[in-house]
């Protein structure tokens, strides 16, 4: 082999080894993340005929929710994953022609002539001895370019297939949606623990002027059972986010205008579905202040749990929901685009344009709500 083309195959091998040959695929994680989405959507549809549809729905509501957030993130990787691939080919291109060049020589030139040198018999064995080295690197890496064109043909082809899939998506959770709020208004076998004084809490509305006032006077108004039993401080924690979200700001963070509050701030998409983290009583349901739409529900005889910033609120007062149960939909509209076209940047969070605040409250004291769930206690 010539000289130049020794060099040329050497750096092609570097190349081969500096990109590795068994890269991982988030093409593959979008698309398993696709299949359990489209899952969840044929469950949304079939939920409404359940025995319990509270809870049917619900539950299919939460999966598509959950399926929404892995796709995204799954879409958001393979895009990365595209730019990479795109980015590499680019600062290589020079390198890629050259192995094409040398595997085009090779294979046009007969195989004996490959291995004859013009030292004699020692450099045509020497030859021969590089060429078999060679040979499989050059294989290897073709094979790798290969793949890596079949994974970006594939990333734009899930693209495209997914914007129909969450088209019908989008349709079917707007209807579970509505389905669920019809029946939570319908139902009527919910237990009662605690019937307040209209006329008291009305006062209480009409004389505060801060949600710690007013979670406060709600705190020492007496409730004739108590809340539901159960080791709540002893979840510390272990529960759920009351909604799919990213944490936006913790207890005491200041805001962009230097405002601290006791509680924290999720991140949501719009319309999204939020459900109780553990066993509760409704203490009180509705528009608060400049909170919007306020849900305080009482997990435990002593604490109180604030759900501000909601556009629907489910339930009366008084009602006691089981863990997990919907409590309520966060405002705005769900948009199809914001989910494919917000998934360029990590952390964007450019389709998470609601917020829902939480707040903990403990013997008439705010305590960090950070730490009692499992997604936010150690950040």
């Amino acid at each position: 082999m010539k000289p130049l083309r020794l060099l040329v195959v050497a750096g092609v091998m570097a190349f081969c080894t500096s990109q590795g040959l068994a890269a991982t695929s988030p093409s593959a994680s979008a698309e398993q993340a696709s299949a359990d989405l489209r899952a969840a959507i044929e469950a949304l549809k079939n939920a409404e005929s359940g025995k319990d549809r509270i809870a049917a729905l619900t539950a299919t509501i939460r999966a598509y929710e959950g399926g929404l957030s892995a796709l995204r993130d799954a879409l958001r990787a393979a895009a990365v994953r595209e730019a990479e691939i795109t980015k590499s080919f680019d600062e290589r291109r020079d390198e890629i022609g050259q192995l094409l060049g040398v595997m085009t020589s090779m294979e046009k030139s007969p195989a004996p002539m490959l291995l004859l040198h013009p030292s004699g018999p020692l450099g045509t064995a020497r030859s021969g001895m590089i060429l078999s080295a060679v040979a499989p690197a050059l294989q290897a890496q073709a094979d790798m370019l290969r793949q890596q064109l079949t994974e970006v043909r594939n990333i734009r082809a899930l693209q495209e297939e997914t914007q129909s899939m969450l088209q019908k998506g989008l349709t079917a959770v707007q209807s579970a949606r509505t389905a669920l709020a019809q029946a939570i208004q319908d139902r009527t076998d919910l237990p009662k623990r605690y019937l307040e004084d209209p006329e008291e809490l009305k006062s209480l509305l009409d004389n505060v002027e801060t949600l710690d006032a007013f979670a406060t006077g709600l705190a020492n108004m007496e409730s004739d059972v108590g809340a539901p039993r159960g080791d709540f401080a002893g979840a510390q924690g272990t529960l759920p986010l009351p909604v799919f979200g990213t944490l936006l700001r913790k207890a005491g963070e200041a805001d962009a205008a230097g405002i601290t509050r006791p509680g924290m701030l999720l991140a949501t998409r719009p319309a999204a579905l939020v459900t109780t983290p553990w066993p509760a009583t409704i203490r009180y349901r509705g528009p608060l202040l400049d909170y919007g739409n306020v849900m305080i529900i009482e997990p435990a005889s002593g604490y109180l749990m604030v759900l501000a910033g909601m556009g629907t609120v489910f339930g009366d007062p008084g009602d006691v929901l089981a863990a997990g149960a919907p409590v309520g939909l966060m405002g705005g509209t769900e948009d199809v685009s914001a989910t494919l076209n917000a998934g360029g940047e990590e952390g964007s969070g450019a389709d998470r344009t609601e917020t829902l605040y939480i707040e903990l409250r403990q013997d008439g004291n705010t305590i960090d709500p950070g730490p009692w769930f499992a997604e936010t206690k150690d950040k």
